[in-house]
């Protein structure tokens, strides 16, 4: 079951990400707006903003085009791609890949759960493992784009499980994010986020 899902969510990612070759050093010179939020090396320090640090490039470049595109709206975002090319977003995503992710802690309390449902999922409720696309140590997968979650802000990450779940983030590939995030109750979202927080 999880090679079909996995294969499936491939082939769906292949078809829906062209990607322009990035250079880091372009993208460094890029990035001052974005520090303001993410920080100059994309480990911000607010956990409402996501940390781009360590991201896999080609999920981070489908991000991009899907903001400059109105496919992912974010309000704060909104005009801050406009006057970028294709080629300075693939540079601005080669940046913050190029960087190592800080990796924070996660609650101590909900450790055994979050780690529970991060490798195992829930059987019972047909919400499959984050092992099967995003890795033991949350890497992700940059063939697939699918995206890095080691040390990402539980805050972040919560927010975007419960966007998903509402139906009010939809740029995920064949629906899958917004069908796993439908299964999970909030106890389930508060503590695997907890647990990306601190997996490395």
């Amino acid at each position: 079951m999880k090679k079909v899902l996995v294969s499936m969510l491939v082939a769906a990612s292949a078809t829906s990400v062209a990607m322009a070759q990035g250079n880091a050093d372009a993208g460094k010179e890029l990035v001052t707006t974005c520090a303001a939020c993410h920080a100059a090396d994309g480990n911000s320090l607010a956990p409402t903003f996501p940390k781009l640090a360590g991201q896999q490039e080609k999920y981070l470049l489908k991000q991009l085009n899907d903001i400059k595109s109105g496919t992912r709206p974010i309000a704060q975002m909104a005009g801050q791609l406009d006057n970028l090319t294709d080629q300075n977003l693939a540079d601005i995503a080669a940046y913050f890949a190029s960087n190592a992710v800080v990796v924070g802690q996660a609650d101590a309390a909900l450790v055994e759960a979050g780690k529970a449902l991060y490798r195992s999922g829930n059987p019972k409720t047909g919400v499959p493992a984050c092992t099967a696309c995003h890795g033991p140590s949350g890497k992700g997968l940059d063939s697939a784009a699918f995206p890095s979650l080691s040390g990402q802000h539980a805050d972040y990450t919560k927010s975007q499980l419960k966007m998903f779940q509402k139906g009010e983030r939809a740029n995920d590939p064949a629906n899958i994010m917004r069908d796993i995030a439908f299964k999970m109750n909030d106890n389930e979202i508060e503590a695997v986020s907890s647990y990306i927080q601190g997996l490395y």
